[in-house]
């Protein structure tokens, strides 16, 4: 099973329940990157230049840098 990842920029690949990974405020310099599901999608406009910033179902919030789905 192969898992692709798409990048996080456009609002329309990101859906609630949808499995991503977005980094942090406090991640931002260091590029840390937590995975987890979508539980809300926070930015309004379609498509955002560091990502576009959800909550995680975990209550995490920041910037979506990959989807990922699984072939």
């Amino acid at each position: 099973m192969e898992i692709e990842r798409i990048e996080g920029k456009n609002r329309k690949n990101i859906s609630i329940g949808a499995e991503v990974e977005i980094v942090q405020k406090q991640d931002q310099r260091s590029g840390e990157l937590t995975e987890g599901v979508v539980k809300k999608i926070l930015t309004i406009s379609p498509n955002h230049p560091h990502g576009i910033k959800v909550m995680l179902e975990t209550g995490e919030v920041g910037r979506v840098k990959y989807v990922l789905l699984e072939d």
